[in-house]
């Protein structure tokens, strides 16, 4: 019978416990009222301008497509398994299409939809890789396009009074005026990235950089169906210093799987998606944001702390029927409702007007397989981006970063035994830190259309000094309006 172990469940309710009660009390103590630089998603908070005289929008219609080719040559590998990134080299392509509709409904709410239309591959079908380098890559790979309500949610503001502040025509907002101090809550289907782990440097792979580890805390195992979105309800109380959110969301039944409404929100028609039982599977986070300001350069601080339960395997158990009846043995009878649990630390700081540094850490107890994203445990990223401005191209943009990612020892035994995750299983594993180094220029063509160069470098695929280092070059277009 599938049931979770009683300690695990003792120390992740007391995880998700002490992680609630130190982010509630962090945000007493916050001061100096500074906004940061903008984010990309619904929580985004432009720098401020107070007004209570912005014309108000009923309604907004935004566009985007995506395109983006990349390859890698031939590398070393002394072995290859079931997720291996193929040695031989490949060129792959990903295009995506968003078309996106807001309309106001009553006082402070907002209604969204985002329907997406999505075609290609990433380099070896997204598998091989952790920290993967293309960000458009999705997991449901497509050699004809497919379509998907990847968004439907409605947004509730309630203003606190105080002063205002004036919101931006976005994708994903309606121009208007807000109360600075206010509640926000959202339900519907959305990405949890819309909400949480948001970066001004890096966030979106469709303008800045492309790689997975770097768009998102790896260490993060966030909801998700293999798309990137599921339903939720999240929850934002906003101050002019600090921000705190909590959200819950629902897992797919299968690992790396869809979510029921993908039955009726994914063309074309899948009757297998289904969510995990309400009360058993699911991914809850809290995030608190804290921004202030260093000699008039405006930073950011987000602590984020996150609790799953799914029917994942415990690495161990997993790990012991491999070592039993080989690296071929169906390990799955392991698997049980057990809890994952893990913090994250997110850093944005302008250090002169347009150059900014970034950077994210994140770890997870990492004893249970992956559920819904990567199978890191534990991750490191730096970088810094530059404005085009100090060349006289104010709208192009130049990036640099590097990427760590780790994993646990029993995670390490589970793959040298011959197990499989979401992006890792080479059928072995000689341990290494996966490193990746990431850089890309992105400049303004034409209006809306931008187009990028980026290089990517990865020591230790799949965390495997057998196999590698392996070099991703890749072009890219964006179009929006």
């Amino acid at each position: 019978m599938k049931r979770a172990g009683r300690h695990f469940k003792k120390t992740a309710v007391a995880a998700a416990f002490t992680c609630v009660a130190t982010t509630l009390s962090a945000a007493d103590t916050a001061t100096n009222s500074v906004a940061p630089p903008s984010v990309s998603g619904t929580n985004s908070v432009p720098p401020l301008e107070k007004s209570s005289n912005a014309q108000q929008q009923n309604w907004n219609v935004h566009a985007q497509s995506t395109f983006i080719v990349q390859g890698y040559p031939g590398f070393s590998a002394q072995y290859s398994g079931p997720n291996s990134l193929p040695s031989g080299g490949e060129t792959r392509e990903t295009l995506s299409l968003d078309l996106m509709a807001g309309a106001r409904l009553w006082r402070g709410a907002e209604a969204h939809v985002d329907g997406m239309m999505w075609q290609g591959f990433g380099p070896g079908n997204a598998l091989g890789v952790e920290g993967f380098p293309n960000g458009e890559a999705f997991r449901l790979g497509t050699s004809v396009p497919n379509g998907s309500l990847v968004r439907a949610f409605i947004r509730q503001t309630i203003g606190l009074g105080g002063p205002q502040e004036t919101v931006p025509d976005d994708a994903l907002d309606l121009a208007g005026t807000r109360d600075i101090s206010r509640i926000i809550i959202t339900a519907g289907r959305f990405s949890a990235k819309d909400i949480f782990d948001n970066n001004a440097y890096a966030n979106d792979p469709r303008t800045q950089f492309m790689n997975w580890g770097l768009m998102a805390n790896e260490g993060w195992d966030y909801p998700a169906d293999a798309i990137g979105y599921t339903t939720g309800l999240t929850i934002e109380l906003n101050q002019p210093q600090w921000t705190l959110r909590y959200g819950f969301f629902q897992m797919p039944a299968v690992q790396n799987g869809l979510t029921w409404e993908d039955k009726f929100l994914v063309w074309p028609y899948n009757n297998s998606p289904a969510d995990g039982p309400f009360l058993k599977s699911w991914g809850m986070v809290t995030e608190l944001e804290r921004r202030y300001a260093i000699k008039d350069h405006p930073g950011v601080v987000r602590f984020l702390a996150y609790l799953n339960e799914a029917d994942m395997a415990k690495y161990s158990d997993a790990t012991a029927i491999l070592r039993a009846d080989g690296p071929n043995a169906d390990w799955q009878a392991a698997r049980a409702y057990n809890f994952k649990y893990g913090f994250g630390l997110n850093w944005e700081q302008e250090i002169a007007k347009d150059v900014g540094i970034f950077s994210r850490l994140g770890w997870n107890d990492d004893q249970e397989e992956a559920w819904v994203f990567s199978d890191v445990g534990h991750t490191a990223s730096l970088g810094l981006s530059v404005n085009g401005d100090l060349w006289d191209r104010p709208d192009d943009t130049y990036g640099l970063a590097g990427l760590a990612n780790g994993i646990s020892k029993a995670a390490q035994e589970f793959f040298q035994a011959g197990g499989t995750g979401i992006l890792a299983g080479d059928g072995n594993l000689d341990y290494g830190w996966e490193k990746v180094l990431e850089t890309y220029y992105d400049l303004k063509i034409y209006k809306n259309l931008h187009g990028a160069v980026d290089y990517q470098f990865v020591d230790n695929p799949a965390f495997n000094r057998a196999r590698g280092p392996v070099s991703f070059f890749a072009g890219r277009l964006h179009w929006e309006f």
